[in-house]
């Protein structure tokens, strides 16, 4: 059974990390050329990895480059990993891999297809969140369910633990999975569109908080989930914005930095200011 990974971020070394710590190895290691996305957080090089393992390292400008597929077709591939590549792999790549190609989405799919998984759960309130390992296809975090992980929600999570929690499910997965396809015993089932749900992308001004329109609760969740490594929530000044970087519900006589909201009020606990508008 031969495997290859593509991968330029953190998350992705840890996968493959995870699969060569219970014993198992890859033929083949994808990443960008050194030169491409220097600056995109969490990028990571492989090479360091691939020397210790012996593992051939190919590096590409884009996924779907013909030289990439016909590497693949070469050595025959049986089953490719996409993880942590913001790259749109095109129908030709993922039909390539014998058995499939796989990515891992941070959501129990069929809920929260799309963007911004981290954020989202906790802005929602959710109790529950969960990685998702499946099946690439055509469309967008549609395809067949290989394995998942439930991961409960505390009251005061914020995306610092739960980027962690996240992280550490992928590592789990993947090695459940990549145990079952070597053995032949993965077993596939196919998402439940009527109960499908899709969570939009967001940028830094989502975080913008209002003191007038937003809600005490809202502004508490909002700060959670977008704390480190995200961006932050904030608020104008009359010079640029305070980014909070954590806050507590409080009783206006009882807060040391309040923030003042429509239905109460919270005390900041962490934050910057920034003179940018």
């Amino acid at each position: 059974m031969k495997f290859a990974f593509v991968t330029c971020v953190q998350l992705g070394l840890s996968c493959i990390e995870k699969i060569y710590s219970t014993g198992g190895k890859l033929d083949l290691l994808i990443t960008l050329h050194d030169h491409k996305a220097v600056n995109k957080s969490g990028r990571i090089y492989l090479d360091r990895f691939a020397s210790q393992h012996c593992v051939p390292l190919m590096k590409i400008n884009h996924v779907n480059d013909i030289a990439l597929k016909n590497k693949l077709r070469e050595i025959q591939i049986d089953y490719l990993f996409i993880i942590g590549w913001s790259q749109i792999a095109d129908s030709e790549l993922i039909n390539i891999a014998r058995y499939g190609t796989f990515g891992i989405h941070p959501t129990l799919l069929p809920e929260g297809r799309g963007r911004a998984s981290i954020p989202w759960a906790i802005i929602k309130g959710l109790q529950q969140t969960g990685v998702t390992m499946f099946r690439l296809d055509d469309g967008v975090d549609t395809g067949d369910i290989a394995s998942q992980q439930v991961i409960p929600l505390e009251d005061s999570e914020t995306a610092t633990t739960l980027y962690r929690k996240v992280n550490s499910a992928h590592e789990d997965l993947i090695a459940k999975v990549y145990r079952d396809m070597l053995s032949g015993r993965i077993e596939l089932r196919k998402q439940d569109s009527s109960k499908a749900t899709e969570w939009a992308g967001r940028t830094p001004a989502d975080g913008e908080i209002f003191p007038d329109i937003t809600t005490a609760e809202q502004a508490e969740r909002l700060i959670r989930a977008t704390t480190h490594p995200y961006p932050g929530a904030y608020v104008r000044t009359a010079d640029g914005k305070k980014i909070i970087w954590k806050a507590v519900f409080s009783r206006a006589e009882d807060a040391k930095n309040p923030l003042v909201l429509k239905d109460g009020v919270l005390d900041i606990l962490d934050c910057e200011f920034c003179p940018c508008v």
